[in-house]
């Protein structure tokens, strides 16, 4: 069967060359570029647990040598801290990378890939789908033809499969400005991300009043300031005297020695692609939507996007057209990317709206800052994971269900399962390989071998149950679960969110969840995409 066409090689891109490299299907990536990044310090992404911890599964490189994991979050409003928050291990600490850094690893970890080829200095400039597949036409020093069993446009704001496919992209233009900063200079607090609204200081020039301050490796800083709604030039001089102003409010009055490394404006769009897919085409990243304001990144959402459609991607590719599988990445990924910006949407008139409702609504500076801290922290409407629980892929009503702390369609917790070779793993080690995880919640087993309970009560019941499933599983014991009784059977997706909860061994409605998970009867599925495509 030809390979998946990638066309993109940022971040999102390269995730999801490796998501489908790890499950077994070839890839072409085609890269316009030269095959490497331009180095710029104050072009950085934040990552939050889940997707920091899926780039590091399928590089292999602990992204926190690479970028700076927070120690702590302090929040100001002129001289008053509003917020702090240790980073303990409780609370699990955002990771701030360089971009080019992060596209550097992704890069590595693609060499020798054997299931991989990119091709550089390749622009995209032409489609053409049939039923059985897609071709892609590209242009330049090796421009030619391009044979792809799918394809997916993962190539930025200004995608070009997108215009190709007739998408639209509504939205608006320029919802907020930040002139950006990236230098090296020691600060009062030590690798502690700082968010100040309404700094005593004067600031030159035009200002909203908000700077962020987000530490990264070798005592390097990026700095943003966020500008009034308008076009107003930010000049050189201005970004050098707002700097200087900036880290002598914070040291007390004078200016800090300091080393200049890039300067940027960034400027935050919120957009919403109609359709994320057109038969055997996708869309992935800002192809498919834009939103960054209050501390949401879109880079976070992106791998979010590889991670959902890579392992259906697979599952069609290695047994056929699976159109309610594939279809249901736009009906999940789209909510939850339309939801963020619907919350967004509805916070900035808050924030931004000066001091007017501040002075009627009693505790709203508190509550402005709570808004703020979920969106650059992760969590809330704002910035947390979003959930699938209205899934096409939701198994309807099972009698064994039974509640747990995690929600249906919602990321799982990470804890410490025995697999089935005995040994000790985390549970997110096992995503995205393509099998369903069933897991066992069985207190007590972690003390001793497998072999002393593997064939003892409930478990040759469920490994049975496991083996007649309609995909893959594989089947692993946890000491505990959070809000799970012992015997709790969870059903876990390939991208890490929760099918169902049962309450022991249920042979008929685990295989049910399963089915429903990956959209119905594969068979029958095929069999329906072999007709339509007769048609």
């Amino acid at each position: 069967m030809d390979p998946v066409i990638i066309v993109g090689a940022g971040p999102v891109g390269l995730t999801l060359a490796l998501a489908l490299a790890r499950q077994e299907v070839p890839c072409v990536v085609l890269d316009e570029g030269p095959g490497k990044d331009e180095p710029r310090a104050a072009r950085t992404v934040v990552l939050r647990e889940d997707t920091a911890a899926l780039v590091e599964r399928l590089s292999g490189v602990p992204l926190a040598r690479a970028g700076a994991r927070w120690a702590g979050w302090r929040s100001m409003r002129r001289k008053q801290v509003m917020r702090e928050i240790v980073f303990d291990g409780t609370e699990p600490a955002p990771l701030h990378i360089a971009q080019h850094v992060l596209t550097g690893a992704l890069r590595a970890a693609l060499t020798g890939e054997r299931l991989v080829k990119v091709a550089v200095d390749s622009r995209l400039d032409g489609i053409e789908q049939e039923p059985s597949g897609v071709t892609a036409h590209t242009r330049g020093p090796k421009g030619t033809w391009w044979r792809g069993s799918f394809l997916v446009g993962c190539d930025g704001p200004r995608s070009t499969v997108r215009k190709l496919q007739d998408i639209r992209f509504p939205g608006r233009t320029a919802v907020e400005r930040h002139a950006v900063a990236a230098l090296r200079t020691e600060l009062p607090w030590y690798d502690e991300a700082l968010l100040h609204r309404l700094p005593p200081w004067r600031m030159s020039g035009p200002s909203a009043g908000e700077v962020t301050a987000r530490p990264l490796p070798d005592g390097v800083w990026r700095l943003d300031w966020l500008l009034p709604p308008g076009k107003d030039l930010v000049t050189p001089e201005l970004l050098l005297t707002r700097i200087r102003e900036t880290l002598a409010g914070w040291a007390g009055g004078t200016t800090p020695p300091y080393e200049l490394l890039d300067t940027g404006v960034h400027t935050v769009h919120h957009r919403l692609a109609r359709r994320w897919r057109a038969d055997r085409v996708f869309l992935a990243g800002d192809a498919a939507h834009l939103l960054g304001a209050l501390g949401t990144h879109g880079l976070d959402e992106g791998l979010r996007d590889a991670d959902n459609l890579a392992w259906k991607l697979a599952l069609a590719w290695h047994h056929g057209p699976h159109e309610a599988l594939l279809d249901s990445y736009q009906t999940e990924r789209r909510a939850v990317v339309a939801a963020r910006l619907r919350a967004a949407d509805q916070a900035l008139p808050l924030l931004r709206g000066g001091a007017g409702l501040r002075a009627v609504v009693p505790g709203s500076s508190r509550g402005h800052d709570a808004l703020l801290t979920e969106g650059h922290l992760g969590h809330g409407q704002l910035g947390a994971p979003g959930a699938y629980a209205d899934s096409p892929l939701a198994p309807e009503h099972l009698d064994g269900q039974t509640p747990v702390e995690t929600p249906l369609g919602a990321p799982v917790t990470d804890v410490r399962v025995t697999a089935e070779d005995g040994t000790f793993v985390r549970l997110r080690d096992r995503l995205g390989r393509g099998a369903l995880l069933v897991v066992l919640i069985a207190p007590g087993t972690g003390v001793w071998e497998r072999k002393h309970w593997v064939g003892a009560g409930i478990m040759p019941q469920l490994a049975a149950a496991v083996a007649a499933l309609p995909h893959p599983a594989e089947l692993l014991v946890a000491e505990s679960y959070p809000g799970a009784a012992a015997h709790t059977v969870l059903l876990v997706r390939p991208d890490g969110h929760l099918v169902t909860a049962l309450g022991g061994v249920r042979p008929a409605d685990l295989y049910a969840a399963a089915e429903a998970t990956v959209g119905g009867p594969v068979k029958a599925q095929a069999e329906a995409g072999a007709s339509a495509g007769s048609r």
